[in-house]
């Protein structure tokens, strides 16, 4: 690690502070602070108002974009700022986080011109269409496919565990553009209207009775074929740089959300009395351990960033990162059910309030109500798999960094 915050970065710490106490809620920082359902929704819509009247919302962006052009380390300080204040900076993670960057980075001047706008001001809602039911960990084998007729592309095929679906205007999709070559050469990254005849969307119903993800269904859809982004067949690259910004958000702060999920732990355990358990005492403090080492991991993935470092060591730190965290958040939530117990299956329990996966999607009670603490549980099991599954980046740090033997493919089944 060599990381140093510049005095341009601090003094614009200063200026993020000042903000968000003069547009944050009266008693936002107190202790009791807290609001109806109806403040909430109040609040929501007022926040993302707020936020970008004052440019904050895709803030690193260049100012050409609608971006204040922020440095790498201007954009971590209001990152820090914002997660300290426990601020919001916004819910459309798909467009801001994700295609936003992508088209950025790889798309022509008319689609930056045409779709970064509708991002920034939130008239335009994204979701991700790359996985499939037998194209998860293999992305590569994907079998979505989309064929030129004129000035359009024509698609077919099945995407699935598609969050947000049912709330998009637009979708992401990786499709086969060209079934000759080998198969991540013949992929094209296609921004698809969602709201058309030939798409079909179906809730996937989870054990808590959300369906926040969904199966899609493109039948003879249709896109323009300028929206291609990166090149035709280009698209496995462009992928790739999508889930970058997937896996490499928030370097500095998102060892937060864990170390706040701690305190929330040992305190439920002290009321309790779990505290006075050696097993658990011993789990808590492996958990915090391991949430200074995300917090260290951090700080060296954006050493690398300030330095462009581009080799090996890179790939090594965004895929052991990314496990890590991963395996340690399930671990710590079998913990969790452990220092809360019975409890955990109680409607009522767990933190009203706070970073919790499942309290920050929280949207009303679900037609089969669990705890927030079984909800956070739930949501846990997944993140070993989105953004590149554990398997995936072993292989990865096995064969790309460590020069391993590439792992055998499974014979096909003699019939």
């Amino acid at each position: 690690m060599d990381l140093t915050y510049p005095t341009d970065a601090e003094s614009f710490r200063t200026e993020i502070r000042n903000w968000l106490a003069e547009n944050l809620p009266e008693r936002w920082f107190d202790e009791d602070f807290s609001m109806t359902a109806e403040e909430k929704a109040e609040f929501n819509d007022d926040w993302t108002r707020k936020l970008f009247e004052g440019g904050w919302i895709c803030a690193t962006w260049p100012k050409e974009y609608g971006g204040k052009g922020l440095t790498t380390m201007q954009g971590v300080v209001l990152s820090e700022e914002f997660a300290r204040a426990r601020a919001p900076m916004r819910a459309d993670f798909f467009g801001d986080t994700l295609v936003g960057p992508t088209i950025l980075m790889n798309g022509t001047e008319e689609q930056k011109k045409h779709f970064l706008p509708k991002i920034l001001d939130g008239s335009m809602r994204w979701c991700q269409g790359f996985s499939e039911p037998d194209s998860g960990s293999d992305l590569a084998s994907l079998k979505t496919t989309a064929v030129r007729d004129g000035e359009e592309w024509v698609i077919n095929g099945q995407k699935v565990w598609t969050t947000q679906a049912q709330f998009a205007d637009y979708c992401f999709v990786l499709a086969r553009t060209d079934p000759d070559v080998k198969k991540q050469a013949g992929i094209s990254y296609l921004l698809v209207p969602m709201n058309q005849p030939g798409v079909e969307v179906r809730g996937i119903v989870q054990p808590d009775g959300t369906d926040e993800f969904n199966e899609v269904f493109f039948n003879d859809a249709r896109c323009p074929a300028d929206n291609v982004v990166g090149g035709l067949n280009n698209g496995w690259k462009v992928a790739n740089d999508t889930l970058g910004f997937e896996r490499g958000l928030s370097a500095t702060t998102g060892y937060r959300r864990f170390e706040q999920e701690y305190f929330l732990m040992v305190e439920k355990a002290k009321d309790n009395g779990a505290i006075n358990d050696p097993l658990i005492r011993q789990g808590l403090a492996r958990y915090y351990s391991k949430i200074q080492i995300m917090r260290v991991n951090g700080l060296r993935s954006l050493t690398q960033t300030l330095h462009g470092t581009k080799d090996m060591g890179v790939i090594a730190l965004g895929a052991t990162n990314k496990m890590f965290w991963s395996e340690t958040h399930q671990e710590a939530m079998q913990l969790a059910l452990a220092i809360w117990g019975a409890e955990s299956m109680l409607s009522t329990s767990g933190p009203e309030s706070g970073s919790w996966p499942a309290a920050m999607r929280e949207t009303g009670r679900p037609t089969y109500p669990v705890s927030l603490m079984m909800r956070a549980y739930f949501f846990s099991r997944s993140e070993t798999i989105w953004g590149g599954t554990s398997q995936i980046q072993r292989n990865i740090v096995g064969e790309r960094v460590l020069g391993l033997p590439r792992e055998p493919k499974p014979e096909a089944t003699k019939v």
